[in-house]
């Protein structure tokens, strides 16, 4: 009998059985497909040895006027600007104390000092810059106190811990540049209170890392079946919300806002190590708004436009479907008058503003149950907006992505793309990605635009785990869907920088699309991938089929290890529901290696390998766990002798 190609549908396939998926791929983990082909997704390199505080929700690229290149980085604990190989903390300061204000006592033996500043505002887990600080007496200098804290503990709202450090020096930085602070403890002498000089800078209140969600009398539906009367409900209720940044530039210089928060502007020529300031605090600044969920600048006609944020007419208190814009070219004038170009809207679907997304032509604005598209329509009304879909869910505030005029979005159990009109997005992988979310932590999921790949990422925490660690990609190009694992919490596309960029769990940036290997480790480490078949059948009715010999067809594209291998594995059954009966794995090796890679054909392949499968339907496994290899599956071919009934 001729050989029999192995010839499989591009993308992955979950949403039929194992069975009637014939000819289709199952599963995989880093696994992309290209062309209709799959192949194994490239790696990623630690951006630099300098990491951040707390978990990164947002990143933003853009460019000075002298072309120097800009990172924002917000954090659950901080906004950073990466500028070079260093991360400059420019986050905004809540408010600094009068000289005097604040008062230290120490006991004897305790690292612990205790911090009196009435009225102080702050939460656990707040930043603390204190100056104009005398010495205790003993151990605890003016130097040691004379830093940023990050505070341990609230006791009271007029008082609160810390723990003393030791100044850092170059000995304390580690080879990986972190720096683990080293407490002092007080002596007897340590009976000062810091002299009455100092001051306290306090940044603003740090977020959440994780949804926080509690349970009780009211949380459910009355008389519900899962409690009895009277009793406490199950149903848990959303108590805090992560802290989720956005942020645009405004020319050079850099607008954010924390999402329920205030927004602030850092100026470029004050230079990297000055710290971003509330727009009211601006000079000139007029009717400025002061709590959004949102902020970006609209590219086409440089207003800037806060949304969800306090009114002209009721400063401080927050709309969640307002929207409002500055003057055209200005940061400070926010009035609406009639010599001006400022003003307001105001959604009438839904109870709040949950994300906006600009494309070239327009923006997005998506509530909690509908869809409105915003435009700039001139003078007298600068802006318009229409509602366009009350039908439409977004999983997150982060969970849309614009490519050229197109968005696309996970809504909740759907996928959906906006190209003038609103259509859900086919999903073959649908039932296993939903199922498989965490439905207390679903803030934390965000899209990613790989463009260079024609590919859409959403990263999401699995029902396992509280952090994000698992994505589900769509190629919109070949409307085809792959998933897999990996911790990322940011990501920005290339454009301004040559890779796309991509915050992790560790504290740590990294850049993607480079290479083949992990790059987390010292030395980089593999990249485990494979991709599992559903089942072929081999033959008609009752026969059985052998499998004697294996042609596989794969290219190893640009891999830098002299001895790359895959391992293909074929396993076979007799039912669709029965267990695989027989398998027969072989390596698949780079063939004819010689000394100089350069002078390699770019393909190389294994000839045959030879197995023994008997069996009705068999299925094809292809993993990799080989450090600088890339691997492409091509059409493989197998060769099968037919054998009676049994």
């Amino acid at each position: 009998m001729p050989l029999t190609k192995l010839t499989f549908k591009p993308g992955l396939n979950r949403e039929r059985t194992f069975a009637s998926n014939e000819g289709g791929w199952y599963a995989a983990d880093k696994v992309r497909f290209r062309f209709g082909l799959p192949e194994k997704i490239k790696g990623w390199v630690k951006r630099s040895n300098k990491s951040f505080l707390g978990s990164c929700r947002a990143l933003h690229a853009w460019t000075a006027l002298n072309l120097d290149s800009y990172l924002g980085i917000g954090t659950s604990s901080k906004y950073y600007i990466d500028f070079g190989t260093t991360l400059y903390d420019i986050t905004p300061l809540r408010t600094t104390t009068v000289a005097g204000e604040v008062t230290f006592s120490a006991t004897n033996t305790s690292s612990t000092l205790v911090v009196t500043d009435t009225g102080h505002g702050a939460q656990q887990g707040d930043f603390v810059t204190f100056s104009g600080a005398a010495t205790l007496g003993g151990t605890i200098t003016a130097a040691i106190l004379n830093q940023e804290y990050k505070i341990d503990l609230i006791v009271n709202a007029n008082t609160y811990n810390i723990t003393a450090r030791a100044v850092a020096s170059v000995a304390d930085i580690t080879v990986d540049g972190q720096y683990t602070p080293t407490a002092v403890a007080a002596n007897a002498s340590d009976t000062g209170n810091g002299g009455s000089s100092v001051v306290g800078a306090y940044q603003i209140n740090t977020g959440l890392d994780t949804t926080i969600f509690g349970n009780g009398w009211g949380a459910g539906v009355w008389n519900a079946a899962d409690h009895g009367w009277g009793q406490a409900a199950t149903t848990t209720v959303q108590q805090g919300t992560l802290r989720i940044w956005t942020h645009d530039n405004f020319g050079e210089d850099l607008l954010l806002n924390v999402r329920d928060g205030g927004i602030f502007y850092w100026d470029k020529s004050s230079g990297l190590t000055a710290i971003a300031v509330n727009i009211t605090s601006l000079a000139g600044a007029v009717s400025a708004p002061t709590i959004a969920k949102h902020v970006l600048v609209s590219d086409r006609d440089r207003h800037v436009l806060a949304f969800g944020c306090d009114t002209e007419a009721n400063p401080g208190i927050q709309d969640p479907l307002s929207i409002r814009f500055s003057s055209q070219e200005s940061l400070t004038n926010w009035s609406a008058t009639a010599t001006n170009t400022a003003g307001q809207l105001r959604l009438g679907s839904g109870s709040e503003i949950i994300s906006v997304v600009e494309t070239r032509q327009q923006i997005l604005v998506f509530t909690d149950k509908s869809l409105y598209t915003m435009q700039f329509l001139g003078p007298p009304f600068t802006f318009g907006v229409d509602l366009i879909s009350e039908n439409t869910s977004i999983i997150s505030p982060l969970a849309a992505i614009a490519v050229q005029d197109n968005v696309f979005w996970m809504g909740r159990g759907e996928f959906f793309n906006y190209g003038g009109s609103v259509s859900k997005i086919p999903c073959s992988v649908r039932d296993y990605i939903f199922d498989n979310m965490n439905s207390n932590q679903l803030e934390k999921v965000f899209a990613a635009l790989n463009a260079a790949n024609s590919e859409v990422w959403w990263f999401y925490p699995s029902s396992g785990s509280d952090n994000v660690d698992s994505y589900v990609l769509y190629n919109y190009v070949d409307n085809v869907w792959s998933y897999g694992t990996l911790p990322r919490t940011a990501w920005v596309d290339r454009g301004i920088n040559n890779f796309p960029i991509a915050a992790s769990v560790d504290g740590y940036l990294y850049d993607h699309e480079r290479g083949y290997d992990d790059g987390s480790t010292n030395p980089a480490s593999a990249i485990s991938s494979f991709i599992q078949s559903s089942p072929v059948t081999l033959g008609d009715g009752e026969r059985f089929a052998f499998v004697r010999r294996l042609l596989p067809d794969i290219s190893f594209l640009d891999s830098n290890n002299q001895t790359a291998q895959t391992l293909f594995t074929l396993k076979a059954n007799n039912f669709p529901g029965g267990d695989f009966l027989q398998s027969s794995a072989n390596n698949v090796t780079l063939s004819n290696v010689n000394a100089d890679k350069n002078a390699l054909p770019v393909e190389q392949y294994t000839n045959q390998v030879n197995m023994r499968l008997r069996g009705r339907s068999i299925s094809l496994r292809i993993d990799s766990t080989d450090t600088g290899l890339g691997w492409r599956l091509g059409t493989p071919s197998i060769d099968v002798r037919f054998d009676g009934k049994r």
